[in-house]
């Protein structure tokens, strides 16, 4: 699945993880729940609720309306949702305005949205890269 497609994105732009991702390969929808540990090198997308941990090679991206608990580990994150537990990047960790993390985040690179909530700690690399931005794109789901 095109990631424009599921974001409404437009115009791709390249400066964003998600901009950069050229398909999705596994979609868990809003009404799914999925339970235990999976491991990929592929891109995923979750629009549910995962009760569970994970270890991806590509790139995670958790809808504004997906729930996470258990830890994530993924080279690229990107959080529009909710998660309760850890979550590291070993490239790069975006946190959209609506993301709400309860507990540690850890990245060499960190982008957080005005809005983002996260009650843990911080942990980055020696030369840390943390950016603020404003979101400026339309919410997901709002295409009218």
């Amino acid at each position: 699945m095109k990631i424009s497609a599921l974001l409404h994105l437009g115009q791709n732009r390249l400066r964003r993880t998600i901009d950069r991702v050229g398909e999705f390969a596994t979609v868990i929808g809003p009404e799914a729940v999925f339970t235990g540990a999976f491991q990929g090198k592929d891109n995923y997308v979750v629009h549910g609720r995962v009760e569970g941990r994970c270890d991806l090679d590509g790139t995670l991206f958790l809808g504004e309306r997906g729930r996470w608990e258990g830890d994530i580990t993924a080279a690229n994150v990107v959080i529009a949702g909710e998660v309760r537990g850890d979550v590291t990047a070993r490239e790069k960790l975006e946190l959209a305005a609506s993301a709400r993390i309860r507990g540690n985040i850890k990245s060499p690179v960190i982008a957080m949205a005005e809005g983002a909530a996260f009650d843990g700690k911080v942990d980055m690399a020696q030369a840390p890269q943390l950016t603020r931005f404003s979101e400026k794109r339309e919410p997901q789901g709002n295409s009218d």
